[in-house]
Protein backbone atom coordinates (compact mmCIF):
# COMPACT_ATOMS: atom_id res chain seq x y z
CA UNK A 1 0.00 0.00 0.00
CA UNK A 2 0.88 3.44 -1.10
CA UNK A 3 1.34 6.69 1.21
CA UNK A 4 0.16 9.89 0.32
CA UNK A 5 2.48 13.34 0.78
CA UNK A 6 1.35 16.40 1.44
CA UNK A 7 1.55 16.99 -2.36
CA UNK A 8 -0.72 14.61 -2.92
CA UNK A 9 1.82 12.53 -4.75
CA UNK A 10 1.97 8.66 -3.48
CA UNK A 11 5.07 7.89 -2.05
CA UNK A 12 6.22 4.14 -1.85
CA UNK A 13 5.31 2.40 1.84
CA UNK A 14 7.96 3.02 4.37
CA UNK A 15 7.89 1.48 7.78
CA UNK A 16 8.19 3.54 10.71
CA UNK A 17 10.86 1.77 12.25
CA UNK A 18 12.86 2.27 9.55
CA UNK A 19 13.87 5.31 7.61
CA UNK A 20 14.98 4.72 3.97
CA UNK A 21 18.39 7.06 2.68
CA UNK A 22 19.17 7.96 -0.71
CA UNK A 23 22.39 6.67 -2.20
CA UNK A 24 25.11 7.87 0.00
CA UNK A 25 26.41 10.12 -3.07
CA UNK A 26 23.88 12.28 -3.23
CA UNK A 27 23.49 12.73 0.70
CA UNK A 28 23.89 16.45 1.79
CA UNK A 29 26.76 16.94 4.22
CA UNK A 30 25.84 18.81 7.48
CA UNK A 31 26.47 22.09 7.98
CA UNK A 32 29.30 23.10 10.61
CA UNK A 33 27.93 24.82 13.47
CA UNK A 34 28.46 28.58 12.72
CA UNK A 35 29.26 28.92 9.64
CA UNK A 36 27.40 30.90 7.09
CA UNK A 37 24.02 29.96 5.29
CA UNK A 38 25.07 28.94 1.88
CA UNK A 39 24.28 30.95 -1.07
CA UNK A 40 20.25 30.57 -3.12
CA UNK A 41 20.69 29.76 -6.17
CA UNK A 42 17.03 30.31 -7.15
CA UNK A 43 16.32 32.37 -9.48
CA UNK A 44 12.69 32.85 -9.49
CA UNK A 45 10.20 30.85 -7.97
CA UNK A 46 6.33 31.57 -8.70
CA UNK A 47 2.90 29.98 -7.70
CA UNK A 48 0.34 29.87 -10.23
CA UNK A 49 -3.38 29.20 -9.59
CA UNK A 50 -5.50 29.54 -12.75
CA UNK A 51 -2.63 30.33 -14.35
CA UNK A 52 -2.04 33.68 -12.55
CA UNK A 53 1.08 34.47 -10.67
CA UNK A 54 -0.31 34.70 -6.61
CA UNK A 55 3.30 34.19 -5.19
CA UNK A 56 6.52 35.27 -5.17
CA UNK A 57 8.50 33.36 -2.83
CA UNK A 58 12.11 34.20 -2.18
CA UNK A 59 13.20 30.79 -0.81
CA UNK A 60 12.37 27.13 -1.15
CA UNK A 61 10.46 26.97 2.40
CA UNK A 62 8.50 30.03 1.65
CA UNK A 63 7.44 27.89 -2.00
CA UNK A 64 6.57 24.91 0.03
CA UNK A 65 4.55 26.80 2.35
CA UNK A 66 2.76 29.32 -0.21
CA UNK A 67 2.17 26.18 -2.42
CA UNK A 68 0.25 24.88 0.34
CA UNK A 69 -1.81 27.14 0.80
CA UNK A 70 -2.37 27.46 -2.79
CA UNK A 71 -5.85 25.21 -3.59
CA UNK A 72 -5.27 23.98 -7.23
CA UNK A 73 -1.90 26.04 -7.47
CA UNK A 74 1.38 24.95 -9.65
CA UNK A 75 4.43 25.72 -8.63
CA UNK A 76 7.36 26.78 -11.03
CA UNK A 77 10.82 27.04 -9.47
CA UNK A 78 13.62 27.86 -11.76
CA UNK A 79 17.41 27.45 -9.88
CA UNK A 80 20.57 27.98 -11.47
CA UNK A 81 23.86 25.12 -10.19
CA UNK A 82 22.32 24.81 -7.20
CA UNK A 83 23.84 22.89 -4.15
CA UNK A 84 22.80 19.33 -2.77
CA UNK A 85 21.22 20.31 0.28
CA UNK A 86 18.73 22.30 -1.99
CA UNK A 87 18.21 19.45 -4.31
CA UNK A 88 17.95 17.35 -1.38
CA UNK A 89 14.81 19.26 0.24
CA UNK A 90 13.06 19.45 -3.29
CA UNK A 91 13.69 15.92 -3.59
CA UNK A 92 12.00 15.17 -0.01
CA UNK A 93 9.13 17.87 -0.41
CA UNK A 94 8.92 16.47 -3.84
CA UNK A 95 9.45 12.68 -3.92
CA UNK A 96 11.92 13.41 -6.43
CA UNK A 97 13.95 9.85 -7.26
CA UNK A 98 17.14 9.42 -6.10
CA UNK A 99 18.35 8.48 -9.54
CA UNK A 100 17.03 11.31 -11.04
CA UNK A 101 18.04 13.62 -8.39
CA UNK A 102 21.60 12.01 -9.05
CA UNK A 103 21.47 12.76 -12.59
CA UNK A 104 20.99 16.79 -11.60
CA UNK A 105 24.03 16.77 -9.26
CA UNK A 106 26.33 15.16 -11.88
CA UNK A 107 24.88 16.94 -14.86
CA UNK A 108 26.52 16.22 -18.53
CA UNK A 109 23.40 14.04 -19.33
CA UNK A 110 22.40 13.31 -22.97
CA UNK A 111 18.86 14.30 -23.58
CA UNK A 112 16.72 11.94 -22.74
CA UNK A 113 12.99 11.74 -20.86
CA UNK A 114 12.75 9.48 -17.68
CA UNK A 115 9.54 9.28 -15.60
CA UNK A 116 9.30 8.08 -11.80
CA UNK A 117 6.08 7.62 -10.84
CA UNK A 118 4.12 10.82 -11.67
CA UNK A 119 7.05 12.65 -12.12
CA UNK A 120 9.09 13.43 -15.42
CA UNK A 121 12.40 14.09 -15.69
CA UNK A 122 13.73 15.83 -18.74
CA UNK A 123 16.94 16.73 -19.84
CA UNK A 124 17.50 18.89 -22.63
CA UNK A 125 20.60 20.50 -24.23
CA UNK A 126 20.48 23.99 -25.35
CA UNK A 127 22.89 25.82 -27.71
CA UNK A 128 23.93 28.46 -28.96
CA UNK A 129 26.28 29.61 -31.90
CA UNK A 130 29.18 31.99 -31.54
CA UNK A 131 29.89 33.58 -34.71
CA UNK A 132 33.53 34.79 -34.00
CA UNK A 133 34.83 31.17 -32.86
CA UNK A 134 32.34 29.67 -35.42
CA UNK A 135 31.93 27.24 -32.28
CA UNK A 136 28.34 26.35 -30.78
CA UNK A 137 27.93 26.71 -27.10
CA UNK A 138 25.86 24.19 -24.94
CA UNK A 139 23.67 24.43 -21.95
CA UNK A 140 22.14 21.37 -20.21
CA UNK A 141 18.78 22.07 -18.63
CA UNK A 142 17.07 19.66 -15.79
CA UNK A 143 13.42 19.70 -15.47
CA UNK A 144 11.30 17.87 -12.73
CA UNK A 145 7.82 17.96 -13.83
CA UNK A 146 4.76 16.72 -11.69
CA UNK A 147 1.32 16.91 -11.06
CA UNK A 148 1.39 20.23 -8.99
CA UNK A 149 5.30 21.68 -9.91
CA UNK A 150 8.11 22.34 -12.52
CA UNK A 151 11.74 22.55 -11.09
CA UNK A 152 13.94 23.65 -13.72
CA UNK A 153 18.09 23.51 -12.77
CA UNK A 154 20.33 25.04 -15.23
CA UNK A 155 24.18 24.27 -15.47
CA UNK A 156 25.23 27.20 -18.04
CA UNK A 157 23.65 30.39 -18.50
CA UNK A 158 21.73 29.46 -21.50
CA UNK A 159 19.24 28.89 -22.27
CA UNK A 160 17.46 31.88 -20.26
CA UNK A 161 13.99 30.52 -19.15
CA UNK A 162 13.11 34.16 -18.14
CA UNK A 163 11.56 34.65 -21.34
CA UNK A 164 9.92 31.87 -21.41
CA UNK A 165 8.63 32.57 -18.14
CA UNK A 166 7.44 35.81 -19.15
CA UNK A 167 5.64 34.83 -22.18
CA UNK A 168 3.71 31.91 -20.60
CA UNK A 169 2.27 34.69 -17.48
CA UNK A 170 1.50 36.98 -20.63
CA UNK A 171 -0.81 34.12 -21.83
CA UNK A 172 -2.50 32.87 -18.74
CA UNK A 173 -4.58 30.60 -21.06
CA UNK A 174 -1.55 28.47 -21.88
CA UNK A 175 -0.34 28.42 -18.37
CA UNK A 176 -3.39 27.07 -16.62
CA UNK A 177 -2.60 24.38 -18.80
CA UNK A 178 -0.52 23.01 -16.16
CA UNK A 179 3.42 21.85 -15.74
CA UNK A 180 2.89 19.99 -19.11
CA UNK A 181 2.05 23.59 -20.45
CA UNK A 182 5.58 24.53 -18.61
CA UNK A 183 7.07 21.73 -20.40
CA UNK A 184 6.16 22.52 -23.66
CA UNK A 185 7.23 26.07 -23.58
CA UNK A 186 10.54 25.02 -22.41
CA UNK A 187 11.24 22.80 -25.12
CA UNK A 188 9.50 24.92 -27.35
CA UNK A 189 11.98 27.55 -26.53
CA UNK A 190 14.89 25.32 -27.06
CA UNK A 191 13.91 23.79 -30.39
CA UNK A 192 13.40 27.98 -31.54
CA UNK A 193 17.16 28.49 -30.33
CA UNK A 194 18.40 25.77 -32.80
CA UNK A 195 17.40 27.95 -35.74
CA UNK A 196 20.36 30.87 -35.56
CA UNK A 197 22.70 27.68 -34.83
CA UNK A 198 21.43 26.08 -37.92
CA UNK A 199 21.63 29.62 -39.84
CA UNK A 200 25.09 29.88 -38.10
CA UNK A 201 26.26 26.75 -39.56
CA UNK A 202 24.93 27.21 -43.35
CA UNK A 203 26.62 30.56 -43.46
CA UNK A 204 30.09 28.84 -42.55
CA UNK A 205 29.99 26.09 -44.92
CA UNK A 206 29.07 28.34 -47.54
CA UNK A 207 32.44 30.25 -46.83
CA UNK A 208 33.83 26.87 -47.03
CA UNK A 209 32.77 26.06 -50.36
CA UNK A 210 34.30 29.64 -51.56
CA UNK A 211 37.10 28.89 -49.93
CA UNK A 212 37.67 25.16 -51.22
CA UNK A 213 37.26 26.49 -55.17
CA UNK A 214 39.42 29.73 -54.12
CA UNK A 215 42.40 27.01 -53.16
CA UNK A 216 42.71 28.14 -49.96
CA UNK A 217 45.74 26.06 -48.05
CA UNK A 218 43.88 26.20 -44.56
CA UNK A 219 40.77 25.26 -45.52
CA UNK A 220 40.89 21.62 -44.72
CA UNK A 221 41.47 22.34 -40.68
CA UNK A 222 38.33 24.25 -40.96
CA UNK A 223 36.00 21.77 -42.80
CA UNK A 224 37.43 19.42 -39.79
CA UNK A 225 36.34 22.12 -37.22
CA UNK A 226 33.00 22.40 -38.42
CA UNK A 227 32.23 18.94 -39.03
CA UNK A 228 32.83 18.26 -35.26
CA UNK A 229 30.67 21.00 -34.46
CA UNK A 230 28.07 19.47 -36.51
CA UNK A 231 28.77 16.03 -35.00
CA UNK A 232 28.05 17.82 -31.39
CA UNK A 233 25.25 19.76 -32.41
CA UNK A 234 23.48 16.29 -33.87
CA UNK A 235 24.43 15.08 -30.02
CA UNK A 236 21.79 17.45 -28.65
CA UNK A 237 19.41 17.03 -30.86
CA UNK A 238 18.95 14.05 -32.44
CA UNK A 239 18.39 11.94 -29.00
CA UNK A 240 15.02 15.14 -28.26
CA UNK A 241 13.27 13.39 -31.25
CA UNK A 242 12.94 10.28 -28.62
CA UNK A 243 12.05 12.92 -26.35
CA UNK A 244 8.96 14.54 -27.93
CA UNK A 245 8.01 10.55 -29.05
CA UNK A 246 7.65 9.45 -25.67
CA UNK A 247 5.77 12.62 -24.56
CA UNK A 248 3.26 12.24 -27.71
CA UNK A 249 2.48 8.70 -26.62
CA UNK A 250 2.00 9.90 -23.05
CA UNK A 251 -0.52 12.48 -23.76
CA UNK A 252 -3.83 10.39 -24.08
CA UNK A 253 -2.66 8.32 -20.64
CA UNK A 254 -1.54 11.70 -18.77
CA UNK A 255 -4.37 13.64 -19.67
CA UNK A 256 -2.77 16.20 -22.04
CA UNK A 257 -4.80 18.39 -23.74
CA UNK A 258 -5.68 19.05 -27.25
CA UNK A 259 -4.37 22.31 -27.47
CA UNK A 260 -1.29 20.59 -25.81
CA UNK A 261 -0.71 18.05 -28.14
CA UNK A 262 -1.20 20.12 -31.23
CA UNK A 263 1.78 22.44 -29.80
CA UNK A 264 3.70 19.44 -28.58
CA UNK A 265 3.43 18.49 -32.63
CA UNK A 266 4.23 21.48 -33.69
CA UNK A 267 7.74 21.46 -31.84
CA UNK A 268 8.35 17.94 -33.48
CA UNK A 269 8.05 19.19 -37.02
CA UNK A 270 10.39 21.98 -36.15
CA UNK A 271 12.51 19.66 -34.28
CA UNK A 272 12.22 17.11 -37.43
CA UNK A 273 13.50 19.98 -39.54
CA UNK A 274 16.40 20.89 -37.57
CA UNK A 275 17.26 17.29 -37.48
CA UNK A 276 16.98 17.19 -41.75
CA UNK A 277 19.06 20.59 -42.09
CA UNK A 278 22.33 19.00 -39.71
CA UNK A 279 22.02 15.59 -40.90
CA UNK A 280 22.45 17.27 -44.69
CA UNK A 281 25.37 19.50 -42.90
CA UNK A 282 27.15 16.70 -42.11
CA UNK A 283 26.54 14.71 -45.64
CA UNK A 284 27.65 18.17 -47.32
CA UNK A 285 31.05 18.49 -45.12
CA UNK A 286 31.86 14.88 -46.31
CA UNK A 287 31.68 16.16 -49.94
CA UNK A 288 33.21 19.16 -49.71
CA UNK A 289 36.39 17.30 -47.90
CA UNK A 290 36.17 14.90 -50.66
CA UNK A 291 36.50 17.78 -53.28
CA UNK A 292 38.37 19.43 -51.47
CA UNK A 293 40.67 16.50 -50.91
CA UNK A 294 40.32 15.97 -55.11
CA UNK A 295 41.79 19.69 -55.48
CA UNK A 296 44.23 19.39 -53.57
CA UNK A 297 45.53 16.27 -55.55
CA UNK A 298 44.73 18.01 -59.04
CA UNK A 299 47.05 20.89 -57.84
CA UNK A 300 49.36 18.55 -56.40
CA UNK A 301 49.58 17.03 -59.52
CA UNK A 302 49.93 19.90 -61.83
CA UNK A 303 52.76 21.24 -59.73
CA UNK A 304 54.47 17.91 -60.44
CA UNK A 305 54.47 17.98 -64.12
CA UNK A 306 55.19 21.73 -63.87
CA UNK A 307 58.58 20.74 -61.76
CA UNK A 308 59.06 17.38 -64.08
CA UNK A 309 58.74 20.10 -67.22
CA UNK A 310 60.85 21.95 -65.71
CA UNK A 311 63.53 19.51 -64.74
CA UNK A 312 63.31 18.31 -68.20
CA UNK A 313 63.95 21.82 -69.58
CA UNK A 314 66.82 21.98 -67.31
CA UNK A 315 68.65 18.43 -68.57
CA UNK A 316 67.86 19.58 -72.28
CA UNK A 317 69.61 22.94 -71.64
CA UNK A 318 72.41 20.58 -69.48
CA UNK A 319 73.17 18.31 -72.22
CA UNK A 320 73.35 21.16 -74.86
CA UNK A 321 75.59 22.59 -72.66
CA UNK A 322 77.83 19.84 -72.58
CA UNK A 323 77.19 19.22 -76.10
CA UNK A 324 79.03 22.19 -76.95
CA UNK A 325 82.13 22.40 -74.23
CA UNK A 326 82.87 18.63 -75.66
CA UNK A 327 82.74 19.76 -79.60
CA UNK A 328 85.44 22.78 -78.18
CA UNK A 329 87.29 20.31 -76.45
CA UNK A 330 88.37 18.08 -79.19
CA UNK A 331 90.13 20.82 -80.50
CA UNK A 332 91.43 22.41 -77.37
CA UNK A 333 93.01 18.99 -76.87
CA UNK A 334 94.99 18.32 -80.43
CA UNK A 335 96.10 22.16 -80.16
CA UNK A 336 97.06 21.46 -76.52
CA UNK A 337 99.60 18.85 -78.40
CA UNK A 338 101.52 21.45 -80.08
CA UNK A 339 101.48 24.06 -77.19
CA UNK A 340 103.76 21.38 -74.76
CA UNK A 341 107.68 22.92 -75.33
CA UNK A 342 109.66 19.86 -75.83
CA UNK A 343 112.50 19.56 -77.76
CA UNK A 344 111.60 16.20 -79.75
CA UNK A 345 107.82 16.83 -81.08
CA UNK A 346 106.86 14.56 -83.88
CA UNK A 347 105.97 16.51 -87.54
CA UNK A 348 107.57 20.15 -86.35
CA UNK A 349 109.19 20.13 -89.59
CA UNK A 350 106.37 18.39 -91.62
CA UNK A 351 105.13 21.21 -94.44
CA UNK A 352 101.78 19.53 -93.70
CA UNK A 353 101.52 19.20 -90.26
CA UNK A 354 99.75 22.77 -89.46
CA UNK A 355 96.91 22.02 -91.85
CA UNK A 356 96.58 18.03 -91.01
CA UNK A 357 96.39 19.56 -87.35
CA UNK A 358 93.68 22.04 -88.24
CA UNK A 359 92.11 19.77 -90.44
CA UNK A 360 91.71 17.13 -87.13
CA UNK A 361 90.22 19.96 -85.26
CA UNK A 362 87.66 20.65 -87.99
CA UNK A 363 86.82 17.02 -88.21
CA UNK A 364 86.83 15.68 -84.94
CA UNK A 365 84.44 18.83 -84.18
CA UNK A 366 81.91 17.88 -86.83
CA UNK A 367 82.01 14.25 -86.01
CA UNK A 368 81.03 15.43 -82.27
CA UNK A 369 78.33 17.83 -83.86
CA UNK A 370 76.73 15.23 -85.74
CA UNK A 371 76.64 12.75 -83.07
CA UNK A 372 75.30 14.39 -80.32
CA UNK A 373 72.90 15.84 -83.25
CA UNK A 374 71.22 12.70 -83.91
CA UNK A 375 71.04 11.71 -80.31
CA UNK A 376 68.86 15.41 -79.56
CA UNK A 377 71.23 17.10 -77.16
CA UNK A 378 71.57 19.95 -79.52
Amino acid sequence: MANINRRGIPMPFVSRSRRVDPPSSIVAPEPAPGSAPSRSSMVDSAVYRGGIRVASPTTLAETYRALDNTPDGVAWIGLYRPSERELMSLAEEFNLHPLAIEDAIVAHQRPKLERYDTVLFVVLKAANYLDVPEEVDFGELHLFVGPNFVITVRHSESPDLSTVRHRMEAEPELLSLGPQAVLYAIIDAVVDAYSPVVAGLANDIDEIETQVFGGDALVSRRIYELSREVIDFQRATHPLSAVMIALERGTAKYGVTQELERRLRDVADHLTQVNERVDGFRYLLRDILTVNSTLVSERQNEEMTRLALSTHEQGEQVKKISSWAAILFAPSLIAGVYGMNFTHMPELTWQFGYPLAIVAMLGLSTLLYVLFKKRGWM
